[in-house]
C-alpha cells in the first residue's frame, strides 16, 4: 500500500499548474474624477471584450496619482491588460465619435495610432512575477 501512495502523490504534484504567477499593474497619471479604475486581464480570445480572463474586472478607487492592482495566480501564457477609468460607474467604456471618452490604458498605449491589436499590447506570463507600468490616457 505504501508503494502505491508515493507514485500517486508524485503524479498529482506533476499535474499541478506550473508557474502560476502574480501580475502587478501600476497605472500612473490617474485623475480623481470619481468612479473606479477597472483592470481586466485578457487572452487573445477575450481581447477587447467586456470580460476578462482573470478576475473579470478588478476595481480600485480612482485617486489622483498612481493606482496599483495585483492579479494573483495567473497561469503561463500570453495576455493583454485593459485599464478603464470608469468615471460614470457603468462598467463599460463610454465612447464619443468613435474614441474613448473616459481614461484608459494598456501596454504600449502611448504608441498606438489606431485600434490596438493583441500583438501590440500583449505580454507573457512565465516563471516569474510580471510588473507592468502603464500611463493613464484621458481624452
Amino acid at each position: 500500500m505504501k508503494r502505491l501512495i508515493l507514485p500517486i502523490a508524485l503524479v498529482a504534484a506533476l499535474a499541478a499548474p506550473a508557474f502560476a504567477e502574480d501580475v502587478t499593474v501600476t497605472i500612473a497619471g490617474v485623475e480623481a474624477r470619481g468612479g473606479d479604475v477597472l483592470v481586466s486581464l485578457q487572452t487573445e480570445a477575450d481581447y477587447l471584450q467586456p470580460r476578462g480572463t482573470y478576475g473579470a474586472r478588478i476595481a480600485a478607487p480612482a485617486k489622483d496619482g498612481t493606482v496599483t492592482v495585483t492579479l494573483h495566480d495567473v497561469e503561463p501564457g500570453a495576455y493583454s491588460v485593459s485599464v478603464l477609468h470608469d468615471e460614470n460607474s457603468d462598467n463599460q467604456m463610454k465612447m464619443a465619435n468613435g474614441m474613448p471618452a473616459e481614461g484608459w490604458s494598456m501596454k504600449n498605449a502611448d504608441q498606438l495610432r489606431a485600434a490596438p491589436t493583441f500583438a501590440q499590447t500583449s505580454f507573457t506570463v512565465a516563471a516569474a512575477p510580471v510588473s507592468l507600468n502603464l500611463q493613464m490616457i484621458y481624452p
